[in-house]
């Protein structure tokens, strides 16, 4: 594509600002580019989520604030489908259980992995909510820009001329 001095590259995805662009307007491509980029964090940390020096509540803020932000980063603008929810659920708990550890079975006397209730009843604001709840305070920020931003203009739908053909 050529504009009066400039040529552009016609490309299938490109970053901009650490998130991933497709032309197909896949989500599926940058949650998995933040998941990578949750794992690498979360690999950074892991020894200190295994020590039995820390507690359960440090260990729970390590997680809010070093892990969760990286792959919550750019969660208010992306379109989440029920397809790209399991993944998110299965990295949040496998970092839970490494948090909360196991569990000794009242009954057998012996030592389990925690179920994903159990986990969902010990830590409550799960990631999908997290990220439903931060998109919700970005559409009210938008709202509340008012008719001439173009933000506005695009979440209402309402474009400023007609498409050409």
């Amino acid at each position: 594509m050529k504009n009066e001095n400039s040529s552009f590259e016609r490309v299938d995805e490109f970053t901009y600002l650490g998130s991933i662009i497709t032309n197909k307007n896949s989500i599926q491509e940058e949650i998995s580019s933040r998941l990578k980029s949750g794992n690498a964090c979360y690999h950074s940390v892991q020894n200190r989520l295994f020590s039995r020096l820390l507690s359960k509540n440090l260990k729970i803020k390590v997680n809010r604030t070093i892990i969760c932000p990286v792959v919550l980063y750019g969660c208010e603008t992306c379109s989440l489908t029920w397809r790209e929810e399991p993944t998110l659920r299965v990295f949040e708990n496998r970092v839970l259980r490494i948090i909360f550890w196991s569990k000794r079975d009242e009954v057998t006397k012996e030592w389990r992995k925690l179920h994903n209730e159990e986990l969902k009843d010990l830590y409550s604001p799960n990631i999908i909510w997290v990220i439903k709840t931060r998109r919700k305070k970005w559409v009210r920020h938008v709202s509340r820009m008012g008719e001439r931003s173009s933000l506005y203009r695009v979440l209402v739908g309402k474009p400023e001329r007609k498409r050409p053909l």
